[in-house]
């Protein structure tokens, strides 16, 4: 019989690749998603092989009895660097709310084995629990929900805190985007001094890392439910980042170093003391 991951998040970049190598692993996907999403961005062979579901609110209980899944993995967030006021309501439904759904509607079908994502930004300067943002603090937040059905609904979980990851066809806006469109463009760059350090991870060794956490847990491995670093293991300062760049595009990037302060609680050094996945490496090197 084929093993099922239930999936949200489908439609991010994580989410993608992620439904690409489960279903290239033989398993089958399904995947909640919204009214709103944008099926239409999915490659063709996501939207033909995988079994979506839309959540329109309410209970998750008869999606998650529909989908039969041998594994949840949950990757559905709201990601905001600064939040303003009016932001907080939307953080918590996505990143505490609607995954609290998802774990009560577990429980009601003895559905057990979980993996989800958190963020290394839970660890600011290396901290136990220190969060970067409101964002790191709602990833908390719902860890503390999850203790609760671990310990009343046996669930069994696995949770991987990712760090900066790229990779293709990523469509964010983040900074090794802005640097390759000012390569393109000749457009100068207005950044911070370039000191604060990221830890750089390809998309497929994320998506690697998810899987092998869905194969455990399938397996019953309950050895090895707990939290687990997706990281290099090593880091470059964004302006070393900015020289392999150039190295690999063999064109330079215009950048004004300096025209831009830090942000407030800027990780100049990445958490580091996170354990690895055992069984996992990262692969693609590329960068870092």
């Amino acid at each position: 019989m084929k093993k099922r991951m239930l999936l949200t998040g489908i439609t991010g970049f994580i989410g993608r690749h992620l439904a690409r190598r489960m279903m290239e692993a033989g398993w089958a996907v399904a995947a909640i998603v919204r009214p709103s999403s944008d099926l239409m961005a999915l490659p063709l062979a996501l939207r033909e092989g995988v079994d979506f579901h839309v959540y329109e609110g309410g209970t998750l209980t008869d999606i998650v009895s529909e989908a039969k899944p041998t594994v949840v993995c949950h990757l559905a967030s709201l990601y905001l660097a600064k939040h303003e006021s009016e932001d907080i309501p939307a953080l918590v439904a996505s990143n505490i709310l609607f995954g609290t759904e998802l774990l009560e509607a577990m429980a009601k079908n003895n559905v057990c084995r979980f993996v989800f994502a958190g963020t290394s930004w839970q660890h600011y300067q290396g901290a136990r629990y220190s969060p970067v943002n409101l964002y790191a603090a709602t990833k908390e937040a719902f860890e503390v929900m999850l203790r609760y059905y671990e310990e009343t609904a046996g669930l069994h979980a696995v949770g991987l805190k990712l760090f900066d990851t790229y990779g293709e066809g990523d469509t964010r806006r983040k900074i090794l985007a802005l640097l390759q469109e000012a390569a393109e463009t000749g457009e100068e760059l207005a950044l911070s001094p370039g000191d604060q350090k990221l830890d750089l991870v390809h998309v497929d060794d994320v998506a690697d890392a998810f899987r092998l956490a869905a194969e455990y847990l399938a397996e019953d491995r309950e050895d090895i439910c707990g939290e687990y670093a997706v990281s290099a293991g090593v880091a470059l300062s964004l302006k070393e980042i900015a020289v392999r760049l150039e190295t690999l595009l063999g064109k330079k990037i215009p950048v004004h170093w300096g025209a831009r302060p830090y942000r407030d609680r800027e990780v100049m050094e990445p958490w580091s003391t996170g354990r690895l996945l055992p069984g996992w490496k990262r692969r693609r090197r590329e960068i870092m």
